[in-house]
């Protein structure tokens, strides 16, 4: 199976993961559509240009998204309307205009290498100030996230080599951690009855080399690497688990914020 068939059965493999009983014979029709339409077109990369509604169908999809939105992001690039004004004017009338949007940026992001220098910091400068905050309005950190990242890849490449090289060394040690912690956790809510939902993840570059700048510090002396979440039914619960944390774990003077 080639590419464009590989990423053509992901996208159903991930619909079919909620959404399981659906009629799909409309995102097919679009898909045909979307490939009819730019047929003999590449990519910089070389790829065929369908590659690229794929993979913002599957961005859209790994959202769990409708499927009239998965067959718009097919076919987003058929009539493309790009400027600033008439995304704006769309988005009042329909937010899923803006989240094929973010999953276009985010595509395009993901394979900026293959632009010119020039161009990679002019589509990251404007991504970080105009998509990643949109993506942040309207909660959807993995886009968020990856695109802060990403911004940060090509505005910053040395800070950026410089942070993955630090970072990754430590990769498989940090994220045994967290497994650890939120394993260690899960089990005291667990022992106790409160039903939580807990996870954990290592924090981004682009957090971490905000907090550096803001901070004054170098990585060796920011603490926070490393991030747990604990989702529970109520305010009670909330505190209730906030009891069970400090027994666990001895707060660093100065350091506790409590936002419940």
């Amino acid at each position: 199976m080639d590419q464009v068939g590989m990423l053509y059965q992901k996208l159903f493999d991930t619909i079919r993961r909620y959404h399981p009983s659906g009629d799909l014979s409309r995102v097919e029709a679009a898909y045909e559509m979307a490939k009819k339409a730019h047929e003999g077109q590449l990519r910089q990369s070389g790829e065929p240009y369908v590659i690229h509604p794929l993979n913002v169908a599957i961005i859209l999809a790994e959202l769990e998204l409708d499927l009239e939105t998965i067959m718009a992001g097919l076919l987003h690039d058929v009539v493309e309307a790009d400027n600033y004004r008439k995304m704006f004017l769309a988005m009042a009338k329909d937010i899923r205009v803006i989240l094929i949007k973010l999953a276009d940026r985010l595509h395009n992001m993901r394979t900026l290498n293959y632009k010119s220098a020039e161009k990679q910091k002019e589509k990251a400068r404007e991504t970080l100030d105009i998509y990643a905050p949109i993506a942040e309005r309207l909660g959807i950190s993995k886009i968020k996230v990856e695109l802060d990242d990403l911004c940060l890849k090509y505005l910053e490449p040395e800070v950026y080599a410089d942070l993955t090289r630090q970072i990754h060394t430590k990769m498989s040690q940090r994220e045994a951690y967290i497994g650890d912690i939120v394993r260690d956790i899960k089990a005291k809510l667990d022992e106790l009855e409160i039903k939580a939902t807990v996870y954990g993840r290592p924090k981004h570059f682009f957090s971490i080399y905000k907090k550096m700048l803001n901070k004054e510090r170098t990585l060796d002396q920011i603490y926070d690497l490393l991030a747990v979440r604990i989702i529970v039914d109520s305010v009670k619960d909330c505190y209730g688990t906030l009891g069970v944390i400090h027994d666990m774990y001895v707060p660093m003077p100065g350091r506790f914020k409590d936002y419940i």
